[in-house]
């Protein structure tokens, strides 16, 4: 049996919605979220939790967590239009943002964590080095200790100024967005 042109589309989007998915997961993301957004993305205008949870076969509950996490991600919103009484969501249409976006929320997290950790653990060997009786072996290893704290720091201040370079789409007047794919010729 021949497929309709309306069968091809479907499959097309399908499958575009499931590679959405796996890319999530290269962002530390779940593929649930990859799929709402695909889902979204795919159906060009907003949706509401109840039409999301049809087409995904999931509860409004779970969607609702799904959809707070993309929000928390920064590659969905809550959008108003008039007339509608229900939230509804959007996602948005752009990759490059979508991947700024994600790129961003997720190493951003990574250097606070790291940061808050290299306090800590600064602060036990500095408080370390000021004990006495410590041995000449032990004084060593903790200035070994600090200073690759040190280069830690310098590393995860790098990582925030990369964070802020694609944050702030100086990235584009280095590597631009193109309309050609001179790669997938």
């Amino acid at each position: 049996m021949k497929k309709t042109a309306l069968d091809i589309i479907e499959h097309a989007e399908e499958h575009l919605i499931e590679k959405i998915a796996e890319n999530m997961h290269t962002f530390g993301m779940p593929s649930t979220v990859g799929r709402v957004l695909g889902i979204i993305y795919m159906n060009r205008k907003p949706m509401t939790l109840s039409e999301l949870s049809e087409a995904t076969g999931m509860s409004k509950t779970r969607m609702s967590q799904v959809v707070r996490e993309m929000i928390d991600a920064n590659i969905a919103e809550k959008v108003f239009e008039k007339g509608v009484r229900k939230d509804l969501y959007d996602v948005e249409q752009d990759y490059y943002q979508t991947f700024i976006s994600l790129f961003a929320a997720n190493w951003t997290k990574v250097v606070s964590k790291n940061k808050v950790l290299y306090k800590k653990l600064n602060r036990e060997l500095s408080d370390l080095l000021q004990r006495d009786g410590l041995t000449p072996e032990a004084e060593e290893k903790v200035n070994q200790l600090l200073n690759e704290l040190k280069e830690w720091l310098h590393y995860y201040d790098w990582l925030s100024r990369l964070i802020e370079f694609f944050e702030s789409e100086e990235v584009f007047r280095y590597v631009p967005k193109t309309k050609e794919c001179s790669s997938l010729k």
